[in-house]
């Protein structure tokens, strides 16, 4: 547990030095972020500087080296597929920024690249986990489902990522989730490890511990009035990583309770896209759920203002977290 605060400490601080290195040099790229028409509100936040994720990402990439050993294959592949991650969202986000528009990679590029690394890593996964053992939640009980474990894999790694990136369009909020997930996950992690042997559990713990650090350096900069956004390709390498660390310690059914608010984003904007396309197709004129999708900017849309709604995601997360530690004691 000492090694893992020190970690956690080394890491604000690798982040701390890394922030205004990072900083100049997007500025120097000119890499700005580019708003949405139709996000009409947020205009004002039309040229603050993208790709910021590199200042959580490098920390990890330096210190990683420390942690892993040979002993620990889970947690390298865990550490290379979220880097992988990490290099779809930079490709999208350089896209964005050579071409001045919100506009990245193509949906079926970003499908081929997230796909691909899905599958890599399920059969990967398959490979360590063959029984297809998942723990569920509540019920506190592993069942075995065998090969589908894989397919499983696939979509939670790709819905993770995906909703992640959604989650992210407010100041600080992707972040702040995504932090009190960490902190969450950690501590069930070792909770569950005292009670059934899960491999290389003290490593991920460690991963989360060196991720967390440098996140809460990297809020600083972010919480509202944002001075640098974390892009795609901060919100891509979060999402795949809390994605693989539950998966990988048998905890992934955890992403559902834990990242109820994660899951919030992603549903109401496949609601709102759902409810458009029947409606128009029914009357000729297509209607809305909500204001707008996802769900924080019908929040704002409502009047709420952005810091009010960081602050009810992370509760909301925190709440769901000492919900899932109290159900395994």
């Amino acid at each position: 547990m000492q090694k893992t605060l020190i970690l956690f400490l080394i890491s604000f601080a690798v982040a701390f030095v890394f922030a205004p290195i990072v900083l100049k040099v997007l500025r120097r790229m000119r890499a700005k972020q580019t708003i949405l028409h139709y996000v009409d509100f947020h205009q004002k936040k039309s040229g603050t500087a993208t790709m910021g994720g590199f200042i959580f990402i490098l920390p990890l990439v330096v210190i990683v080296p420390f942690v892993l050993g040979k002993d620990t294959p889970m947690s390298l592949i865990i550490v290379l597929a979220s880097l992988g991650y990490a290099i779809l969202g930079f490709l999208d986000d350089f896209i964005k920024v050579r071409g001045g528009k919100n506009l990245g990679l193509r949906a079926y590029q970003k499908i081929i690249g997230q796909g691909g690394i899905a599958i890599l890593v399920s059969i990967f996964y398959c490979m360590t986990n063959p029984e297809g053992r998942i723990f569920i939640p509540f019920v506190n009980v592993f069942i075995d489902i065998g090969f589908w474990i894989a397919p499983l894999v696939f979509v939670a790694l790709i819905a993770t990522t995906n909703s992640v990136n959604l989650t992210d369009g407010l100041d600080g909020l992707a972040g702040s989730v995504t932090l009190v997930y960490m902190v969450f996950i950690s501590a069930i992690m070792l909770l569950f490890a005292q009670f059934n042997q899960v491999p290389e559990v003290q490593t991920f713990v460690q991963i989360a511990a060196v991720t967390s650090g440098a996140l809460l350096c990297f809020l600083a900069l972010n919480s509202n009035k944002a001075s640098v956004f974390m892009g795609d390709t901060g919100s891509l390498y979060l999402g795949s990583l809390i994605a693989l660390l539950s998966f990988f310690s048998f905890l992934g059914l955890f992403l559902i309770v834990l990242g109820v608010m994660f899951v919030v984003s992603s549903i109401s904007d496949i609601l709102q896209v759902a409810y458009f396309k029947w409606t128009k197709r029914k009357t000729g004129e297509g209607k809305r759920i909500f204001l707008m999708a996802p769900f924080h900017h019908h929040l704002e849309k409502k009047g709420w203002a952005e810091a009010k709604i960081v602050a009810l995601y992370s509760i909301i997360t925190i709440v769901a977290g000492v919900v899932c530690v109290v159900s395994l004691l």
